[in-house]
């Protein structure tokens, strides 16, 4: 039967050497973390039209018609120590930007969305990662991004939140041609933090959370106050009545202020 997901396949490169297409499949992560625990994985990507239990951060179910926005999961093997594991987020967060960016002009909401100007999301993120001592053994990157699936579709509830890249580019957007180019834009973020670049300047610089006033979400808190920046593991630094925050993980649920020139 015909694939047309495999004329992103990249065969004699790292990532998207091997792409596992799927019509219907229960979860994309799930069936990288299968592969992970054989051999050869690095590199692998799932993909799939629906997925009937999705997930997103923090226990969300991710919610997706078929045959409209790009779901997807990378297996990897990351040439990195356990206490670098958060790079990958990061990085993985800026390939999925810039993937989008060849279409529209989209932002990072932190810790892990892709936005548009007005804030409305377009992709989300689910990193985990798979340790022995103070060496990363492997890691899964879901990825859900929202392509051509109009407003007007959406259930009230997301719609409220979110947009597609169509609906800002004003036109269809080619899945395939987005996928071929989040994995090339994957492969060089990669590259970078194995390397030793470390991606938070480049993160600091798009991120539209910065700058901003928000209220963040934590295990057993809410915070409120300016986002005033990032430390050096990419936690978000948050200046709020009672005193200066630092935010490893939470969820921004409002931002008030500029998007980034």
């Amino acid at each position: 039967m015909f694939d047309p997901w495999q004329d992103a396949l990249r065969p004699m490169r790292r990532i998207g050497r091997l792409i596992e297409a799927h019509e219907s499949i229960g979860s994309t992560n799930d069936r990288a973390r299968a592969l992970l625990d054989g051999a050869a994985a690095d590199g692998v990507v799932v993909v799939a039209e629906q997925q009937t239990a999705g997930r997103g951060r923090r226990g969300r179910t991710w919610l997706s018609p078929p045959g409209v926005n790009l779901m997807l999961s990378i297996c990897v093997q990351p040439r990195l120590g356990a206490s670098d594991a958060w790079q990958l987020g990061l990085a993985s967060a800026l390939a999925v930007m810039a993937a989008a960016r060849a279409y529209a002009p989209v932002w990072l909401k932190w810790p892990n969305d892709v936005v548009a100007d007005d804030g409305r999301k377009i992709a989300g993120l689910l990193v985990e990662t798979m340790a022995d001592g103070n060496r990363l053994t492997g890691a899964i990157v879901g990825i859900g991004i929202n392509v051509n699936w109009a407003r007007a579709a959406m259930p009230d509830e997301i719609a409220a939140g979110a947009t597609s890249l169509a609906e800002l580019a004003g036109t269809p957007i080619d899945r395939v041609g987005l996928l071929a180019g989040l994995l090339e834009a994957f492969e060089a973020e990669l590259s970078r933090i194995e390397a030793g670049d470390s991606p938070i300047d480049r993160y600091r610089a798009a991120c539209a959370t910065l700058g901003s006033r928000v209220t963040v979400r934590t295990a057993d808190a809410e915070i409120v106050g300016e986002a005033t920046g990032l430390d050096a593991t990419g936690s978000l630094v948050v200046e709020a009545t009672n005193g200066r925050h630092t935010l490893a993980s939470g969820e921004v649920v409002r931002v008030e202020g500029a998007v980034p020139a």
